[in-house]
């Protein structure tokens, strides 16, 4: 259990391992899914390529949707794309390296169920096995002197296996569906060879030409990550010691002598619980009513701030010389020296530290 534990929180530590591990687990289990499902051709001229396409399209659909519902940067997709401008511009470049990133892992799983799909050929084959020219492929007398409209239901019945009339002229079956299974694996290898060959253009030559902007738009977007993170962090333990200081103060306003009683049976314990209220008090950094965290929840949506952090630590600096200045020149007059530089840089160094 503790290796297992230890697994779970790197993968929730490594965001990016984590989705490489869901794609994994969503593409063997689309591979699964399709060995256990039992694959039956209706047989019919009007059913077999809708049946056939449905069951080629509509799992790899939802296999796609499901790794986007199962991926946590949608979410963070959206309020970015949604969230007003403010003090911080939106840049579409992120937002367009945020989406093709989604957009990639949730293609593993559709990808595997189309190659293993075709791979089988059972689905092509039922498709198009009416589209069939028997003619090409031997001298079947079977199919002479029909009707149009009886070939078709001829040829709609080569897929099925319990088929009486084909069971007298097996040769018919089996030409034709190693026929059919044989464009249909070629279409399952050319379909991997160009899923590989993009997933190649795209993870190997695109950061050769265009690596300042790649760098750009992975710094950014992971940015965007785990500042949400952190302030959900941030929310968090505001949240578990506003509630604390609440119930602190509901107790102590009901129960004051029960209180005051506790505090003389237990003397030694001030000092530790007196910390523990200073603690709690400054995690709230200066938030103390509802309607304080209401409006600082909205300002964050609305007006995110700028990101120019250099500008506040110039700022910074410059206040702590201009103190350390002031000092110094504060002390030398009241010690009755004269300000040199020695003094003054003695000064600004004191205020530093």
């Amino acid at each position: 259990m503790d290796k297992f534990r230890m697994m779970f929180q790197f993968l929730q530590s490594n965001q990016e391992s984590f989705m490489n591990g869901i794609c994994g687990i969503m593409a063997l289990a689309s591979a699964q899914m399709y060995s256990v499902f039992e694959f039956s051709c209706p047989c019919m001229p009007e059913y077999n390529y809708a049946y056939s396409m449905g069951l080629l399209f509509v799992p790899p659909l939802w296999f796609f949707l499901l790794g986007f519902v199962m991926n946590n940067n949608v979410s963070v997709l959206a309020e970015e794309w949604r969230r007003p401008t403010g003090s911080r511009r939106k840049d579409p470049t992120i937002l367009r390296y945020m989406f093709c990133s989604i957009t990639q892992r949730s293609l593993i799983a559709p990808a595997v169920w189309f190659s293993v799909t075709l791979m089988h050929g059972k689905s092509f084959l039922c498709a198009f096995s009416t589209s069939l020219d028997i003619d090409r492929l031997g001298n079947f007398s079977v199919f002479r002197g029909i009707s149009e409209v009886e070939r078709i239901k001829l040829l709609a019945r080569i897929p099925c296996d319990d088929d009486v009339y084909f069971e007298q002229h097996k040769e018919i079956r089996m030409v034709a569906t190693r026929y059919m299974k044989c464009i249909s694996q070629a279409c399952g290898w050319f379909l991997l060879l160009m899923m590989t060959f993009t997933a190649f253009l795209i993870r190997g030559i695109r950061p050769c030409f265009t690596q300042a902007a790649f760098l750009k738009t992975k710094y950014w977007s992971h940015y965007i990550d785990i500042e949400r993170k952190m302030f959900d962090e941030t929310c968090k333990e505001h949240a578990k010691s506003f509630a604390k200081v609440c119930i602190h103060q509901y107790f102590e306003s009901i129960s004051g002598e029960m209180r005051s009683f506790h505090h003389n049976r237990t003397y030694g314990r001030d000092d530790d619980d007196n910390e523990r209220e200073i603690g709690d008090e400054e995690k709230l950094l200066g938030i103390r009513a509802q309607e304080d965290m209401n409006k600082v929840l909205w300002n964050w949506h609305t007006s995110k701030p700028a990101l120019a952090l250099r500008k506040d630590k110039m700022d910074a600096q410059s206040n702590g010389g201009l103190n350390g200045y002031v000092n110094g020149e504060a002390n030398g007059f009241l010690n009755g020296h004269a300000s040199n530089v020695e003094k003054k840089e003695w000064a600004v160094y004191y205020s530093k530290v």
